[in-house]
């Protein structure tokens, strides 16, 4: 089996995070990897990580960072795959993270979900590889079909709440 997805984050402390995205991948049945790389503590590995992506058969990066942020970045700077960058709240809210990983330069694009999001990464990385997949763009459809149906079950038990002034 070949992974066809990497899951990298800066330090193993953000693998409370980054997991969302490895228990959706299985769900899916998308062969993935996971590594800790740090753009500030080992660049070079980053550097060699990113640019040996493709010749590994990787098709997707999602790529989580808190504070400054700069992993995503560094890794779409030497990739020529797609890269999603998953912000990690470590400070400021994880404001400082969003913007660092969204704010890229022109030529190096990284998609971008929300603080602590790694879960719609890997939605994200699915439909990506689902354009090429007609198996796994059927399993992305019955997932966003129970999602709906997790909703119409949601109005069914909200019609048994009852409020003074409720109305319905």
């Amino acid at each position: 089996m070949k992974a066809q997805v990497s899951i990298i984050m800066g330090s193993t402390s953000d693998l409370k995070i980054m997991e969302k995205a490895a228990l959706f991948l299985d769900e899916m049945e998308v062969p993935f990897e996971m590594h800790a790389l740090s753009a500030h503590r080992t660049p070079e590995a980053v550097e060699a990580y990113a640019k040996d992506a493709e010749s590994r058969g990787l098709q997707v990066i999602i790529a989580g960072a808190g504070m400054a942020a700069h992993l995503p970045g560094v890794i779409a700077a030497s990739a020529a795959i797609p890269v999603i960058g998953v912000p990690i709240n470590a400070t400021l809210d994880g404001v400082d993270a969003l913007l660092s990983i969204v704010q890229m330069p022109p030529g190096i694009p990284v998609a971008t979900v929300g603080i602590n999001n790694a879960l719609n990464a890997a939605i994200l990385a699915c439909q990506m590889l689902a354009v090429a997949d007609d198996g796994l763009q059927k399993k992305l459809v019955r997932y966003k079909e129970k999602l709906s149906q997790k909703i119409e079950k949601a109005n069914l038990e909200l019609a048994d709440v009852k409020f003074k002034f409720k109305t319905n």
